[in-house]
């Protein structure tokens, strides 16, 4: 894959569900979220892995084949992650992405790889650890299999020391770091979980303050959440038809052969382009 290749995703709420929770787990499904996710790893206890197990496959048998449906597998290191990537890599189509958590080298992105097996499975890095920010750029650019990272703010800022009361400013050198790591490999960066359920201001404005660094969406676990997020990741009217007009007035200066685009008294080049096209995919919906 090209390293400047930008692969639109539309994620732009992912709702967690427990997968040990079957009404709960039905209950996102049934939601608006862009992309459920079905949580094998924290949200189970120990004595439950093979019960959510089995209950997840059930679910994305079910689901996977009409909605974005995605699992978040135990750790790598645990006892449960080669039973849980068996069993996605058994679900073949029907499931869109498996979310491997703490993730900390390339070499654990390729072992799940490897486990998963010839699917069309695509993977999402977890960046959850120091270490893991340290390495986000080989992690992100470690296999064309991976189409996003997302940031676990739970597990990092307990690792950093960093106060549940940190605004969203607080995190912006880390937000940054992953984001460009993400853009540089050409795929999806993803907010983490805000660490409240409620739909309030906080929520509010930490989704805004991600969106307008350039995220592509957020992850979200309360079904409440998911119209703000949702409102926060989507373009406004106003920046869809500007981005159609950019996109025209580009295709239009291509067929007449000429060396640059106008538009409003402004030259239009591919920076101008990328960006459309990004607007455009986050309104429209392209699929992983």
């Amino acid at each position: 894959m090209d390293n400047n290749e930008y692969r639109p995703v539309r994620r732009r709420t992912s709702l967690v569900a427990p997968g040990s929770d079957e009404r709960k787990a039905r209950k996102a499904l049934a939601s608006t979220a862009d992309e459920v996710i079905l949580d094998l790893e924290d949200a189970v206890t120990s004595a439950n892995k093979e019960i959510a197990r089995n209950l997840v496959v059930q679910l994305v048998q079910e689901f996977g084949t009409t909605r974005t449906v995605s699992v978040r597998i135990n750790g790598l290191t645990t006892p449960w992650a080669r039973d849980d990537l068996t069993a996605c890599g058994a679900l073949g189509e029907s499931l869109t992405s498996v979310i491997v958590p703490k993730v900390e080298t390339p070499a654990e992105l390729l072992e799940a790889e490897s486990i998963l097996g010839a699917t069309g499975t695509s993977l999402q890095a977890l960046i959850e650890t120091p270490l893991g920010v340290q390495n986000v750029d080989t992690i992100c650019a470690a296999t064309p299999r991976l189409h996003a990272a997302v940031i676990g703010y739970a597990d990092l800022g307990a690792a950093l020391g960093r106060s549940r009361r940190a605004l969203p400013e607080h995190w912006l050198a880390i937000q940054d770091r992953i984001l460009i790591a993400c853009r540089a490999a050409g795929i999806a960066a993803i907010d983490g979980p805000f660490l409240g359920i409620a739909d309030n201001d906080d929520f509010r404005r930490s989704a805004a303050w991600t969106s307008a660094l350039g995220f592509d969406g957020k992850w979200v676990i309360h079904p409440a959440q998911i119209d703000s997020a949702t409102a926060a990741f989507t373009p406004s009217d106003d920046a869809v038809t500007d981005a159609r007009r950019v996109l025209a007035a580009l295709e239009e200066a291509e067929n007449l052969g000429a060396g640059a685009a106008q538009l409003d008294g402004q030259m239009l080049d591919e920076a101008v382009a990328v960006a459309a096209r990004r607007t455009l995919a986050k309104a429209e919906g392209i699929s992983a």
